[in-house]
């Protein structure tokens, strides 16, 4: 650098220097009821065409988070007949049918319980449904942010079937929420005796109304429709209620037209944040490629990266913890050239199942959607970056 030069940046940096101790001299801003993030954020969830009134979902702006919890308030949103209004102490949670006795818990009775607090992910079943259909988002946020992670805390599911006593023809819980248009889902016994939360609470403050206040269930690897929000019934049953949303929203049309019903786990999954569509890379030299994987099944076990194009992968460093059904984060140190290439990430979990290539899923599944579209998509997400560092979707 020549003389001049560098006079002229020790000369900007002591001016940036003396404004900023300036700065330090004002008083600041006075205390909050309730914290705000600062005014230089602006990530938000993302809203896209609804068809009718209520319905449809957010976005969770995934390539503007870091770590494994999402905030509460970009937590990804799915209704189908809009956000009710709830008052908490007038609520009660009612389980009956093939039970011993019908009980009806108030919010008051639930916090006696003993109360647990898991992290899990919650991802929506059509997650990711445009990159099936060949028509991926501009951003990671457009097609895969209707996933999300959080602390929740609750009572265990079992718990309250003990205290109120499952017959031995009971082989179903049919959940039901308290929206307009009485979301229901069937579960069988035996998830509902294991780890499912019924879930008052959310990154430590009562679950939002978006969330499902002030109750929902939480399903540990189960698509998102199964943790039904508003909770107010838990019905003991014999069968599945095949409910609209189990008989025909949520189910996967096959390529000989059969429809596969009740595909509740969510498949291994990854997908690079950062850098991913929309961002751009400030020139060649070394960069952090950043992003999540997660699994219904289980653990994330390893994480590859390629960049260049798939030719040879190198595998990523998760960060710890390693939740069980929970997202991960993967990183890997990357030293750019300056050359056109494509970045992507495979997940493994703890099962052994391999993140599949999109043309593999086409073989198996076609490409007729669903009533409701494409449901349990999770196929390799491939990345563009340019020679100039624009970053674009695949």
């Amino acid at each position: 650098m020549k003389r001049r030069s560098v006079l002229a940046s020790l000369a900007a940096s002591a001016a940036g220097g003396r404004a900023a101790a300036q700065e330090a001299r004002q008083l600041g801003a006075g205390r909050r009821a309730y914290g705000g993030r600062s005014p230089e954020v602006h990530a938000t969830r993302f809203f896209g065409d609804s068809p009718t009134p209520g319905t449809g979902a957010s976005r969770t702006p995934l390539q503007d988070t870091v770590g494994v919890i999402t905030p509460s308030s970009l937590h990804f949103e799915r209704h189908h007949s809009g956000v009710p209004r709830i008052e908490a102490a007038r609520h009660e949670l009612l389980v009956h049918g093939l039970a011993g006795r019908s009980v009806a818990f108030s919010m008051e009775d639930l916090r006696r319980l003993p109360s647990v607090s898991r992290v899990h992910f919650i991802e929506c079943a059509g997650n990711s449904g445009r990159e099936h259909a060949g028509n991926p988002g501009e951003t990671a946020q457009k097609s895969h942010g209707l996933v999300s992670g959080s602390e929740w805390t609750g009572v265990r599911l079992s718990t309250l079937l003990r205290i109120a006593g499952v017959q031995g023809q009971a082989q179903w819980v049919v959940a039901e929420g308290a929206d307009a248009a009485r979301h229901s889902r069937s579960i069988p016994i035996a998830k509902a005796m294991d780890d499912v939360i019924v879930a008052y609470a959310q990154n430590g403050e009562p679950v939002r109304p978006e969330q499902g206040y002030p109750l929902r269930l939480v399903v540990p690897g189960w698509e998102g429709n199964v943790h039904v929000k508003w909770l107010h019934r838990l019905q003991l049953t014999a069968g599945p209620a095949m409910s609209r949303d189990e008989a025909a929203s949520y189910t996967d049309l096959m390529p000989d037209g059969r429809a596969w019903q009740f595909s509740f786990e969510m498949d291994v999954k990854s997908v690079i944040l950062r850098p991913s569509g929309g961002h751009a890379l400030s020139g060649p030299g070394f960069h952090e490629i950043s992003g999540i994987a997660w699994s219904g099944r289980g653990r994330v076990k390893r994480v590859d990266v390629s960049v260049d194009g798939g030719r040879t992968w190198q595998p990523a460093a998760l960060q710890p913890p390693v939740l069980d059904r929970s997202l991960t984060r993967f990183t890997l140190p990357w030293a750019w050239d300056g050359r056109d290439t494509w970045i992507m990430s495979r997940a493994t979990d703890e099962t052994g199942d391999e993140q599949p290539t999109r043309d593999r899923i086409v073989a198996m599944r076609g490409t007729r959607p669903g009533p409701d579209g494409f449901n349990h998509y999770n196929g390799i997400k491939a990345w563009h970056v340019t020679s100039g560092g624009q970053v674009t979707h695949v």
